[in-house]
């Protein structure tokens, strides 16, 4: 059996700058989409201008759904990612 995406909030382009990372409203899980015609680097950190976690390259129309921490928020290297709070459901 398939999982399906659970939608629990709107789609917003991922802030720029560490100052301004989100938790995209304290969400385990975010659904990242680059919708730009570029590779893009996504960062996680403890909290807004926090301690890196970790980062990974999206690349061009890719999608991934990343699981985190509450707390940690993220912000990517351009405005065209897209993230979502998201669950899942079978």
């Amino acid at each position: 059996m398939s999982n399906r995406t659970l939608i629990l909030g709107a789609e917003a382009a991922c802030p720029t700058s560490t100052g301004t990372a989100t938790s995209f409203s304290e969400s385990p899980v975010v659904r990242l989409v680059n919708t730009d015609s570029s590779a893009h680097l996504v960062s996680v950190v403890e909290t807004q201008s926090g301690t890196a976690v970790g980062s990974f390259t999206l690349p061009a129309s890719g999608v991934e759904f990343l699981e985190k921490q509450v707390t940690h928020c993220v912000f990517a290297a351009n405005a065209g990612v897209k993230g979502a709070k998201v669950g899942f459901t079978n």
